[in-house]
């Protein structure tokens, strides 16, 4: 997305206040996107997050457009196991195999999926209805995890694809601090399906990840929530 033309606005005052948490759960509980800026000495990304039930091909085309990073769901740990998916790094035999981010101590990467039933699974169309049968089996598997196999994920999804699972950390929160357990723990907040899409919020201008003050403008002016990690990290962990 392009920064915000005017005056800058700043980052609000209150995006690190219990009240700015309470807006963005408000939010993500009636399936409304949220806004979330990690940690300046992080990643320093302000991420779209939306819960993942609640995608359909206006939310894949408002994120490919409005922040224009890559569209992932991320499920949390057990979900994860249930699939039988892999950390991407885990998977590959290849000497190009190094998960050694400079922002963490590993990346959240799994399988890029596609839903048997797309066709290129590249389409906004495609990938929304890859995330929704995403959501529909991590919300089956959070209530009877003993009840999917990996073999009945394969039947529905295929990988390479192109929508990136991330996994979730076992401890969540108390284990990393990314968008991905930041998103799972606002959806296990508002009583969603452990399965959250998340994309970061680009900078068409320098190419750079969109700078917080500017990703709060934006947000502001969509009326969309905009919170500090710090405060999630604070009332979620």
């Amino acid at each position: 997305m392009r920064a915000d033309t005017g005056e800058p606005a700043g980052v609000p005052d209150d995006s690190d206040t219990p009240a700015a948490v309470d807006r963005t759960l408000a939010a993500f509980r009636v399936g409304d996107p949220v806004c979330v800026h990690d940690f300046a000495d992080r990643e320093g990304e302000t991420d779209v997050i939306y819960p993942a039930a609640a995608v359909d091909a206006t939310a894949v085309a408002h994120m490919r457009n409005d922040a224009g990073g890559l569209i992932c769901v991320a499920v949390d740990d057990r979900v994860a196991d249930a699939f039988g998916l892999p950390f991407l790094a885990d998977a590959i035999d290849h000497p190009a195999a190094d998960d050694d981010p400079a922002y963490d101590d590993r990346s959240s990467f799994s399988l890029p999926v596609n839903h048997r039933e797309t066709f290129t699974g590249i389409t906004d169309a495609d990938r929304a209805r890859t995330i929704a049968e995403l959501a529909s089996v991590a919300a089956a598997v959070d209530d009877d995890p003993s009840g999917y196999t990996p073999e009945e994920f394969a039947a529905s999804f295929r990988a390479p694809g192109h929508v990136h699972v991330l996994r979730g950390a076992a401890a969540g929160l108390s284990d990393r601090v990314g968008h991905t357990e930041l998103g799972l723990a606002l959806a296990e907040a508002g009583d969603a399906a452990p399965a959250v899409v998340v994309c970061e919020m680009l900078d068409d201008e320098t190419g750079e990840a969109l700078a917080p003050e500017d990703a709060a403008a934006y947000a502001a002016r969509r009326d969309i929530p905009y919170v500090e990690g710090s405060a999630l990290l604070d009332a979620l962990r």
